[in-house]
C-alpha cells in the first residue's frame, strides 16, 4: 500500500507538464522579442536622433551671416543640444550655451569628448560658414531607452495575458480527462460497463476504446468464472452424494457378498471423484498459465505422439478397439511437452470412449500447410451433430445423445491447452472412418 502511493505521487502530471512548457516557451519567447524589440527601438531611436541633428544643421544654413558679430544664447538648454557656427575665417558667429566644441570640425557625424561629457556631433560646411550640432549622449541614451520601454511594453502586458489563456486553454481541454476518471473511480468494484465516450479529444478516444474492450474481456471472464464455480459445484455435488450412499450401504451390508459389492462400487466412486477434481485442477492451471512464448522450448510432436499412443494402448485393447497411427514423421513446436502429452491423451481417451468394441481409432501428423503442422484425431464411433461441435468445448457439457459417462472436461482441457500454445482446434466428421474427426493445427519451429 505505501509503495502503490508513494509512486502516485512521485509520478508526473499531464496538465502541470503542459503548463509548465508551454508557459515557459511563451515566456522565453516574450523575453526573446521584448529583447529583440529593445535593441531594434534603441537602434531606431539613434537613426532618429542623427537625422534630427542632421535636418537640424540643414535648417540653420540661412542663419547668421560673415561677418556678424558674436552672438551668444544665454540659454542652457536641458535638450542636450549645442549649436556652434563659424565662419569662412574661423570666426566663431554663433554659440549656444557655454560648451564649447572643438573649432576643428569634422564633415559629417562623429563623437566627441569634452569636459568629461560625450557628445554626438553633426558638422556641415557651407560657402559663408560652418555649423556644428551637437547633443550630449548621456541625456540621448535616456531618451532612446525610453523610447525602447516604450515599444517592449505591449509585449510585457501581452505575455501575462497569453499565459492566462494557456492556462484555461489546457485545462478545459482536459476536463474530459478528468470526467473520465471520476467516472472510473466513483463506480463499483463490480461495474464493468463501458465508459462514456462523449465529448472525449481523437488522442484519448483509443485508450477509453481499449479500456472498454478491457472491461468486456473482463467480464466475459467473470461470466466464464461464474458459469465454471457453479458448474463444478453441480458436478461435486453428485459424487459426494454418490458415496455417501455407497460409504451408507456398505455400513448395512448384511452378508460379506453384499459388503465387497458395496466396497467396490465406493472404491469406483472415489476414483470417479479424483478423476473429476484432478481434470478441475488441470483446466484451472491451463487457464492460469502464460501463452507458450519465444523462449519456448521445441520439442518434437511425434515423439510426444507416439507416448500418448503407448499409454493409450491399454484401453484400446481392453475395448477391443483398433489404435494405429499414420504419419508420424519429426516435426517441431515449441511447447510445453506435458500440456501437450495431457491434450492428445484427452483426444484418445475421448475418442476411445466413444468408439464401440471392434471399432477404430486413428492418429497422424500431417504437413499440408507451410509452416503448420495437423495433428489428425479420428474414430468410427457416432461422431459429434454439428449444432453441438462449438458447445462441446464448453465446461461439464456433454451432449444429450451420449451413451458414454464422463465429467464434461476433456475437451474444455484440449482447448485450454491448445490456446496457450497458440494452435486452432476443430471438429468434423471423419471422411474415411465415418464418425468424429479432431484436428488440431499447431505452428511449426526449427529444432535447435
Amino acid at each position: 500500500m505505501t509503495s502503490a502511493s508513494t509512486k502516485i505521487k512521485t509520478g508526473h502530471s499531464l496538465r502541470r507538464r503542459l503548463l509548465v512548457s508551454t508557459m515557459t516557451a511563451v515566456v522565453l519567447a516574450a523575453l526573446l522579442q521584448a529583447l529583440s524589440a529593445y535593441r531594434g527601438a534603441l537602434q531606431q531611436a539613434d537613426e532618429m536622433f542623427d537625422y534630427h541633428l542632421q535636418q537640424m544643421a540643414y535648417s540653420l544654413r540661412g542663419g547668421p551671416a560673415l561677418g556678424t558679430p558674436f552672438l551668444e544664447d544665454p540659454r542652457d538648454t536641458a535638450s542636450g543640444y549645442v549649436i556652434q557656427i563659424w565662419g569662412p575665417n574661423g570666426v566663431q558667429l554663433f554659440r549656444s550655451g557655454h560648451s564649447a566644441l572643438p573649432p576643428r570640425a569634422v564633415l559629417g557625424f562623429s563623437d566627441v569628448q569634452l569636459q568629461g561629457t560625450q557628445y554626438r556631433v553633426y558638422s556641415l560646411q557651407t560657402a559663408y560658414q560652418t555649423i556644428q550640432i551637437a547633443q550630449d549622449m548621456s541625456a540621448r541614451t535616456a531618451r532612446a531607452r525610453a523610447l525602447a520601454f516604450r515599444a517592449m511594453l505591449p509585449m510585457a502586458l501581452m505575455a501575462p495575458l497569453l499565459l492566462l489563456i494557456l492556462w484555461w486553454v489546457i485545462r478545459r481541454s482536459l476536463l474530459p480527462l478528468e470526467r473520465t476518471r471520476q467516472q472510473v473511480a466513483s463506480r463499483a468494484a463490480d461495474d464493468l460497463s463501458s465508459l462514456s465516450q462523449v465529448g472525449l479529444p481523437d488522442e484519448v478516444l483509443p485508450l477509453v476504446d481499449e479500456l472498454n474492450l478491457l472491461f468486456a474481456r473482463v467480464q466475459t471472464a467473470f461470466d466464464a468464472q461464474k458459469s465454471f464455480v457453479a458448474h463444478a459445484a453441480h458436478e461435486l455435488r453428485s459424487p459426494l452424494t454418490a458415496l455417501k450412499v455407497q460409504a451408507q450401504a456398505l455400513s448395512r451390508a448384511p452378508d460379506e457378498g453384499t459388503r465387497t459389492l458395496a466396497i467396490t462400487r465406493l472404491n469406483q466412486g472415489i476414483e470417479r471423484s479424483i478423476q473429476l477434481m484432478n481434470q478441475l485442477l488441470l483446466l484451472a492451471r491451463q487457464g492460469a498459465d502464460d501463452p507458450i512464448g519465444a523462449d519456448g522450448l521445441p520439442q518434437d510432436l511425434a515423439t510426444l505422439t507416439q507416448r500418448a499412443l503407448t499409454d493409450a494402448l491399454p484401453q484400446a485393447q481392453l475395448a477391443q478397439i483398433d489404435l494405429n497411427s499414420g504419419d508420424l514423421a519429426p516435426v517441431y513446436i515449441r511447447c510445453d511437452g506435458d500440456a501437450v502429452l495431457i491434450l492428445l491423451r484427452n483426444l484418445l481417451e475421448n475418442a476411445l470412449k466413444y468408439t464401440p468394441a471392434g471399432g477404430q481409432v486413428t492418429i497422424e501428423l500431417n504437413r499440408v500447410d507451410p509452416g503448420y503442422v495437423k495433428l489428425l484425431v479420428q474414430d468410427s464411433g457416432p461422431g459429434i451433430p454439428t449444432p453441438e461441435r462449438a458447445r462441446v468445448f464448453e465446461p461439464f457439457y456433454r451432449s444429450p445423445d451420449s451413451v458414454a459417462t464422463g465429467t464434461g472436461l476433456g475437451l474444455a482441457i484440449v482447448k485450454a491447452i491448445a490456446e496457450r500454445h497458440h494452435a486452432t482446434v476443430r471438429l468434423g466428421e471423419s471422411p474415411t472412418l465415418g464418425g468424429l474427426r479432431v484436428e488440431v493445427r499447431f505452428p511449426v519451429v526449427q529444432p535447435r
